[in-house]
């Protein structure tokens, strides 16, 4: 279980993150939606232990991710597609967290093959396309096998084919009991893959809850998410 008590992050004079709370759960997808600036990779950072919180909580598990020595087997993340090194190939990127980790190396296998990569395995990453390297962001977050997976922007740069099979992938995921948390602009795919929806707007709760308690009868995704972040974004109509 993800669960974000009263967080807040600031930089300097700026407040990133204000007093947000929400709870992802087991078995579920939870969609984190928000506009440009809302605070969503920051909070993501400070989930994985990348940032320290100024104030509340991130917790996995019910601990902060720092706790975990072995992080990969307590939560996968895809935050880049570019973290790999472009000399190194799918194998010896995956093979190196593997052992880190103190993983089993027959995982980089299993996970190579579980995104479709296995034909490519050998070849160096700087070589693949955006929705390989995805794939390959989305294998790493896998290799521990791990409860809780995050993922942001997972299907940036994926063609129509790339994009349902990572949906199948995070349903199924939920569906052996993991969380699943998706981060996205992609309003009308999480529509379509998640159980649950966060949205933040100016680092503050907007909204939480199952999709269709959200939406009302016969509502729409995106007309309640522009509804709710009307007054959270830096543009106008015609803006930039």
């Amino acid at each position: 279980m993800i669960e974000v008590d009263q967080l807040t992050k600031r930089y300097g004079p700026t407040t990133a993150v204000a007093g947000l709370s929400f709870t992802a759960r087991p078995g579920r997808v939870t969609g984190f939606l928000g506009p440009n600036g809302a605070g969503k990779t920051t909070t993501l950072r400070v989930l994985l232990g990348l940032d320290t919180a100024s104030s509340g909580t991130a917790t996995i598990g019910g601990v902060p991710f720092r706790s975990h020595r072995r992080g990969l087997r307590h939560a996968g993340a895809l935050l880049d597609a570019q973290q790999a090194h472009p000399g190194l190939t799918a194998t010896a990127h995956l093979a190196a967290l593997a052992r880190s980790n103190d993983l089993p190396g027959r995982r980089v296998d299993d996970v190579l093959a579980e995104v479709g990569l296995t034909p490519v395995a050998h070849r160096r990453v700087g070589a693949y396309s955006l929705g390989m390297r995805q794939r390959l962001g989305v294998a790493t977050a896998l290799l521990g096998d791990p409860p809780v997976l995050i993922f942001d922007e997972p299907v940036n740069g994926m063609d129509p084919e790339g994009v349902h099979w990572a949906r199948g992938l995070f349903r199924r995921l939920a569906a052996e009991g993991r969380t699943v948390f998706l981060s996205s602009h992609l309003i009308g795919e999480m529509a379509a893959t998640a159980d649950d929806i966060v949205v933040v707007g100016r680092g503050r709760l907007l909204a939480a809850g199952p999709v269709a308690a959200i939406t009302g009868s016969g509502g729409s995704l995106e007309d309640v998410f522009l509804r709710l972040t009307s007054a959270s974004v830096d543009y106008r109509a015609g803006g930039a």
